[in-house]
């Protein structure tokens, strides 16, 4: 069976409509989501654009949208219902969290393999085994929040839906993994730091990125990758503890993940980072737009923002430059990085969460519980 077979003038035409949202939407799958998203799709996200939708938040929709509609394709046969029956989603539920050793005796069990290959062939399903909860949790909330913002009623708070997703994380318990199995910490920093030291523009680029990335409280990557130069205010010197003058910069982040509608977070670098950071803008000749850009293997430097996921592949590149494990490092650890740093440093927490941008306690307090019982006498009784 053809899943999916719109005409080459539909896609076309949803191409286009696409590129009119392009600058929240991931660049290297607009092509393959003007296949698979539907018009009345496409007409929804562009109103959420307008609606001020989050970058980040629509982007998530976007791609779980698209997930969705192939994978209702592919399971059923037809194009995905709006609202969905309690019996799809329960299906959802079934195909996605299964056992893997109960799949070795019992071939039905879980997604079938016809399933999961046509998924696997137009490149939406990378996994091989069970999805992860969070996963699944994720993309039924976001398809109850798309089923809502259409005017329809779903059967997302059904009793049956709940305990069916109970039942299955149960029986498959899965352990919690770090988005980072390490924290880039201000040692490993240093050793990032040190490989980019040239005055090249990847040098510059990159020392920039690491500096303001974890300077300005750990930023996420897609803050990273988004940052415009219009963001940034040049303040007043801050005195340093020599009494030498140190130079200051705010960053208006806007509305972030963390924060509420309308409210504009802001951090601060000063020192360092910030001389990084002018290095990098001088060289590479930005003035205004984006901050941090793809260079060419000639040396030119892009207009366009660097992808999110470019940031992330040049914290791997510069932690194996530095000889460290590159499976252990990510950018997350950038951000988990700052608040372990600033435990094993001795800074107040509320400070720290200042310039973090974290609201919660608890999960900020995680990196300093962790720190200060590595440090604290209970873990070195046999030192």
């Amino acid at each position: 069976m053809d899943i999916l077979a719109p005409t080459t003038d539909a896609i076309a035409r949803r191409a286009e409509a696409l590129d009119t949202i392009a600058a929240v939407l991931p660049i290297d799958r607009r092509d393959k989501l003007a296949e698979i998203l539907t018009d009345a799709d496409i007409e929804t996200l562009r109103h959420l654009v307008n609606a001020g939708t989050g970058d980040n938040t629509l982007r998530a929709l976007t791609s779980d949208l698209a997930y969705l509609e192939a994978w209702a394709v592919v399971a059923t046969g037809a194009p995905l219902p709006w609202p969905a029956p309690e019996a799809l989603l329960l299906k959802f539920v079934a195909h996605h969290l299964w056992d893997p050793q109960r799949r070795e005796s019992d071939a039905e069990h879980g997604m079938p393999v016809d399933v999961a290959d046509a998924l696997r062939r137009i490149d939406v399903l990378r996994m091989t085994g069970p999805h992860a909860p969070d996963t699944v949790r994720r993309r039924l909330a976001n398809w109850s929040t798309l089923t809502k913002w259409r005017g329809l009623d779903g059967a997302f708070a059904s009793p049956a839906l709940k305990s069916a997703l109970r039942l299955a994380v149960r029986a498959v318990p899965r352990p919690r993994r770090r988005k980072s199995a390490k924290a880039v910490t201000g040692d490993v920093l240093a050793k990032l730091l040190a490989t980019c030291s040239g005055d090249g523009l990847r040098d510059l680029r990159d020392r920039a990125i690491l500096m303001v990335a974890f300077a300005s409280g750990g930023r996420r990557r897609s803050e990273i990758a988004g940052l415009r130069k219009e963001q940034l205010t040049v303040e007043a010197p801050v005195t340093s503890d020599n009494g030498s003058p140190l130079p200051s910069v705010s960053i208006h982040l806007g509305r972030t993940k963390n924060s509420g509608a309308g409210q504009d977070e802001i951090v601060y670098l000063t020192g360092r980072p910030v001389d990084a950071l002018n290095a990098w803008l001088a060289a590479a000749k930005i003035d205004r737009g984006s901050v941090f850009r793809a260079i060419d293997r000639w040396g030119n430097v892009s207009r366009r923002a660097l992808d999110p996921k470019a940031v992330n592949d040049i914290v791997k590149q510069r932690v194996a430059m530095a000889g460290l494990e590159v499976g252990e490092f990510s950018a997350h650890g950038i951000r988990s990085g700052y608040l372990t740093e600033a435990a094993n440093r001795g800074i107040p927490l509320p400070e720290a969460m200042e310039q973090s941008r974290h609201r919660s306690v608890q999960q900020a307090s995680n990196y300093y519980n962790d720190a200060q019982r590595r440090n604290g006498r209970a873990a070195q009784l046999l030192k």
